[in-house]
Parts: structure tokens; sequence; C-alpha cells
């Protein structure tokens, strides 16, 4: 039994960070799901940018929609929502078996939306009905203005997958527009089973104090922040409101750790992975730490469920001059950003490659 089989089998879900038509056609990802236990999937800009950049697979579906008159935003969303449609029916049975638990693949709002409640909501609806997947969750950006739209989403029915978030208190007020959109559906006698994750971005703070901090607090940072954040949401999921909701019919909302690949050359290439093993979480993994992953027979501990040593982590981090809360604010607006490049960035991919291709 491989290392990626034991982590399943303690309880944690792993997904897959990337999808590409490659991935699809050529079978590997079933072989992922049925070597490594993936049981779902997530995508983001960057991902479908470098997807179409890099591979020919694209080309004709371009070509046949640019001719349907497809352009612009809209020829994506056509191509991306058939790969991830494919992939939802690959997870399906997974879906089906675990009773929505797992089997979920997401796609992202554009992220030019991630400051606009108004249009995420209608955008957040529009995707999810225009893919017709049970499975699979739209991305919203924990930002100030994303979280009214996930409260007005979940409310719709529409399953979502929080994303950019970087804090504990970012998590909290996520995960509390979950539940008041829960509590509004039962409220109004609808049915309460909508199904969530919040995903918590982690390597990208040790990338953000590299150099800046002494060499005994490198790489520690993000796996502290996640600490911490896992306290508080395991202390949610028995909190008497949560408890309340579901009696009614709800189910909790998971945590998902996100940005899990190690940007350090000279640490562990499953750093991440070992550290934030957890029950009733999600770790979607770069298809590179995926296979190291695989590879390694040792995953170490279990998360403690109180944080551990993540407050006195997080105390010699203040006392060498880092301020999480203003950190975690700038690393989500650099997120959305870095989104928002990417994003334009495959908007001219797509413009580019449809005039050639006409």
């Amino acid at each position: 039994m491989n290392a990626t089989q034991r982590l399943h089998d303690l309880g944690q879900s792993i997904w897959l960070d990337n999808i590409t038509r490659d991935l699809l056609g050529s079978g590997t990802l079933r072989r992922y799901v049925e070597e490594f236990s993936v049981t779902g999937l997530t995508s983001n800009p960057t991902i479908f940018d470098q997807a179409i950049t890099k591979s020919t697979a694209y080309d004709a579906g371009i070509r046949e929609k640019r001719a349907a008159g497809k352009s612009g935003e809209d020829l994506f969303f056509e191509l991306a929502i058939e790969d991830l449609a494919q992939a939802a029916d690959l997870f399906r049975p997974i879906h089906d078996r675990t009773e929505g638990v797992d089997g979920w693949v997401s796609l992202e709002v554009s992220p030019l939306l991630a400051h606009d409640t108004a249009s995420t909501l209608a955008a957040a609806k529009r995707l999810h009905a225009r893919a017709g997947r049970p499975n699979l969750f739209i991305k919203i950006p924990g930002t100030p203005e994303g979280v009214p739209a996930i409260e007005e989403a979940i409310f719709a029915g529409v399953p979502i997958n929080v994303t950019l978030l970087f804090s504990r208190e970012q998590y909290l007020a996520a995960a509390d527009a979950y539940l008041r959109g829960i509590e509004r559906r039962i409220d109004a006698g609808l049915n309460p089973d909508v199904a969530s994750v919040a995903s918590l971005f982690i390597s990208r703070w040790d990338v953000a104090v590299a150099g800046s901090v002494p060499d005994a607090l490198r790489n520690h940072l993000g796996i502290a922040v996640a600490k911490r954040t896992y306290k508080a949401a395991r202390e949610l999921l028995t909190a008497p409101r949560w408890l309340r909701a579901y009696n009614a019919g709800a189910r909790p909302q998971r945590l998902l750790w996100a940005s899990t690949g190690t940007k350090d050359p000279t640490a562990s290439d499953v750093l991440y992975i070992k550290a934030l093993a957890a029950p009733f979480t999600v770790n979607t993994m770069p298809e590179a730490t995926l296979k190291a992953l695989a590879e390694h027979g040792e995953l170490g501990g279990m998360l403690p469920a109180d944080g551990g040593d993540s407050d006195e982590v997080l105390a010699r981090f203040a006392k060498a001059g880092v301020d999480i809360d203003a950190l975690a604010a700038r690393l989500q607006d650099e997120g959305a950003k870095a989104f928002v490049k990417s994003w334009n960035g495959l908007m001219d991919v797509m413009t580019s490659k449809a005039a050639a291709l006409r």
C-alpha cells in the first residue's frame, strides 16, 4: 500500500490540482484515481492558461467554437466545462458512493469579478447550471466582496468551493457565510444539503517571508497558520449553531488545503502533505507532489485538533516582525491579482489561437 492510499484510509481526501485534455484523454486521470486514491480535482485560471498554451489538444475545439461565433470568456468556459464535465463523470461513482462528500471537481468564476458581489453570484449560478453536473463546485474567492456572494450562492443551492483563503479569520468569515446561507434555506423550508469546501492556501505564506525571518522559522509559517485554522474548524464543527443545522439535514463544510506544492527546493517535496494529514479534510495537490507522495513510505503524525504548537510558532514570527493579519490581507489581494493576470493571459491566448486557427 502506497502513502496515498494510507492517507486516504486515514480520512483525508486527495484531490488533483490540475486538469488538461491530455490528462483526460490519455487515461492518466483515471489511473490516478485507481492507483493514487485521487477522489476529486480543482482548477483555476492559471491551470487552464498553461493547459491551453502548452497543448494542441484544444485547437480543434477552439476552431469549432470560433466558427460557431464563440469568443473570449464564452469560448473559454465552453472548453473548460467540457473538460470538467468529463472529469465530473469520472468521479461520479465516488460522489454517489460517498453521498456527496467526495468526488468533486471545481470551476472558478472569472477572477475579474473578485470584488463584485452581484456579478460573482450571477456567474456562479449561470456556470453551475451550464455545467449540468451535481458534483461540480463553483469557486468563489473569500474576499470581503466574495463573502456575501458565497452566502447567496449557498442559499440558491449552488455548491461552493471558497478559494483564496489565507488565515483563520478569513476562513471563519467564509464559514459563517456558508452557514448563513444554509440557515436561510432551513428557514425557507428548502433542502439544506448544499456542499461546500473552504480552501486555505499554505505555501504562499512561506514564500512571502523567505529570507526575512530566522532560518529556524523557515517553512514553518504556512503550517502554523493551517494548524490554527484547523483548530478553529474543529471547534466550529461541534458548535451548537452548526449542530442545529446538521439536525435539520445540513452537512459540514470541509476544510481544504490548497497551494501544497513545496516551493523551497531545499525542503521535502511532501513537506505540507505530511504536516497537514487530518481526517475530514481535503488536500488538493499538484501533479508532481501527488507522484512524490506515492513514492514516499512515511506520512508522519496526524494534525492535532487543538492546533498543537501553532500559537507558539506564530508568536515567534510576530517577534521576528511578521504581522500575520496584514500579511494575510496582502496575500489574498496578491492572489486575486495573480489570477486576474493569468486570466488576461488566457484571454490573449484564446484570441491569438482562434485567429491562427481560423
